[in-house]
């Protein structure tokens, strides 16, 4: 019944923390993309991929004390930070999550911005387009981030550095 909560457990369990609603959105996304057995659907949004299923999954979790979100007052707005409870941790030992590349990528993205994850997980969501409209793409739909042609370069390798780390060794 809780199978695909426990692989969203699993992928936080494997970061340690997640600082960030939008890096949390992006960090499954990616992971799907990369072919991890996440099932959540995701739309086109403001910040690139979005899934409902994925917010409404987290709040379920928080509700039942698996996983701790704590909103912290940055600046002129609030921050979130996630991270396992004993309970989440203790419910996740009695479940057999299979995805053993998934502690290097989390840690991975982790430690990447929430603005390049949000450019790597627009360039994904458009994947199956020639690499120039995938630029086009980024330019208009994400001209208020201002990537440029280079950020999107490094995104592309860094696509490709993790299509490395989530293939089974």
């Amino acid at each position: 019944m809780l199978k695909e909560h426990a692989k969203i457990m699993c992928a936080l369990a494997a970061s340690g923390e997640i600082i960030g609603r939008k890096k949390f959105q992006k960090m499954i996304y990616i992971l799907k993309k990369l072919s991890f057995p996440f099932q959540e659907k995701y739309q086109f949004h403001f910040f690139g991929p979005y899934s409902e299923e994925l917010t409404l999954r987290i709040e379920e979790l928080c509700n039942m004390g698996f996983i701790q979100e704590v909103k912290e007052k940055k600046g002129g707005y609030f921050q979130y930070r996630y991270s396992l409870t004993e309970e989440g941790s203790d419910f996740l030992s009695l479940y057999a999550v299979e995805m053993p590349q998934i502690k290097e990528c989390m840690e991975d993205m982790n430690g990447q911005s929430a603005r390049f994850l949000e450019l790597v997980s627009t360039i994904l969501y458009f994947e199956e387009l020639p690499k120039e409209d995938v630029y086009e793409k980024v330019f208009t739909l994400k001209s208020k981030q201002k990537y440029t042609a280079e950020e999107i370069d490094q995104a592309y390798d860094y696509i490709d550095k993790l299509k490395t780390k989530a293939k089974p060794q």
